[in-house]
């Protein structure tokens, strides 16, 4: 207090100058970039931007520290559940390719094909029908582009229709979507069959899957190519709602994937190849391993051989003398075993010899006598008398 009563008439001068400097620099405007500022608004901002520099700059540096040291102690677990979740997928993949290896092998070998789309035509609509019963579409291409009737009308997204009738220069598309149409599909995950049909609403439905089968709705449809106009495996839509219909079948609404309402311009397949699968880089074909264990086996053919002459040929019924074991030859010779091969001529003698009542003739020559007449028996005469 006493340095303010001593200097009162200089505080209130300086005081007096400080608010005029105020009131001048209020005043006062500085010329800049971005137009006049004044001359106190420029001296607050260039006085007080380092404090908030520094403020902003400490503000960041400690939400750095937190974010990158003490909020970062969960993340070595994480990183090894990636990790972990990363080696499962890369070898679900390698999985599937081998799937998909063997698959194209196993198309090769059984002489598979598919139709592939080889040519197709862009067309403009130019025109839909006017009544809300029928789904027709009138596209800028006819005959003179090649265009020919129950050709398939895609785009990119997805099946549209096929070509109804055909004009010099237009075509009539028939929608996926008319009642009138019908489309093979099959559902992707479960692998059901089915025929997709549109309504008189404009809506699809997937007819013909039984009701105790299980169809969950988002479940994407393809074609199945069973109808012979569309290729295999074209978009078709997606399951909408299931619930159960009449007759047993499943009541399945569609989501198509194509914007029926709203096409501009359309693909029309003009021509279509039957192609194998290309088995080029998988390696030898050894699908026939893979198949021989599911599929069941063929016996070998048994080559056909001339059957020997002491041996019954095959499908004949054996007769007694076969079964029974031979006798050992009078004149000492045993009959040789099965393994030894013989000539034909003493087989055939063993053969027939076997069944008569009587001895069989001895097959070794007879030992050469000193004296024929005294071993060889005379014939008995009828009359008691001996032969002159």
């Amino acid at each position: 207090m006493n340095f303010f009563s001593r200097h009162k008439n200089t505080v209130v001068l300086a005081t007096v100058l400080l608010a005029q400097l105020l009131l001048l620099a209020m005043q006062v405007k500085r010329q800049t970039a971005g137009g006049p500022v004044r001359l106190i608004r420029l001296a607050a901002v260039t006085t007080l931007a380092p404090f908030e520099r520094f403020i902003i700059y400490s503000g960041k540096s400690v939400r750095g520290v937190w974010s990158n040291y003490i909020d970062l102690r969960h993340v070595r677990s994480e990183n090894l559940r990636l990790k972990a979740e990363a080696e499962r997928t890369r070898l679900d993949r390698l999985r599937e390719q081998e799937d998909a290896r063997q698959a194209r092998r196993i198309q090769a070998l059984l002489g598979f094909k598919e139709q592939w789309i080889d040519t197709t035509v862009a067309a403009q609509v130019i025109g839909t029908s006017g009544s809300e019963t029928s789904r027709v579409l009138y596209i800028d291409k006819g005959t003179k582009d090649g265009i020919r009737t129950d050709m398939p009308v895609i785009t990119p997204d997805g099946v549209v229709g096929k070509v109804l009738a055909v004009y010099g220069e237009t075509s009539q598309v028939l929608m996926i979507n008319d009642p009138t149409s019908g489309v093979g599909a099959t559902l992707v995950n479960s692998r059901l069959q089915g025929i997709v049909k549109g309504t008189a609403t404009g809506e699809l439905q997937l007819n013909y899957i039984m009701g105790d089968e299980a169809v969950q709705p988002g479940e994407p449809l393809v074609t199945s190519g069973g109808d012979r106009v569309f290729p295999k495996g074209l978009p078709l839509g997606s399951v909408a709602r299931v619930r159960m219909g009449r007759n047993l079948f499943l009541d399945i609404g569609l989501k198509p994937a194509v914007d029926l309402d709203r096409l501009e311009e359309v693909l029309v397949i003009t021509q279509q190849k039957p192609r194998s699968p290309d088995v080029s880089g998988l390696g030898p074909i050894r699908a026939s391993e893979i198949l021989s264990q599911h599929l069941p086996g063929v016996p070998q053919a048994v080559p056909q051989t001339a059957p020997a002459a002491n041996v019954p040929a095959a499908g004949a019924a054996q007769s007694p003398a076969t079964t029974k074991p031979l006798t050992p030859n009078p004149a000492g010779a045993n009959v040789p075993k099965p393994q030894t091969a013989k000539p034909a001529a003493t087989n055939a003698a063993v053969t027939t010899a076997a069944p008569k009542p009587a001895a069989p003739k001895p097959v070794a020559p007879k030992p050469a006598a000193p004296n024929d007449a005294a071993t060889k028996p005379k014939p008995a005469s009828t009359n008691g008398t001996h032969p002159q």
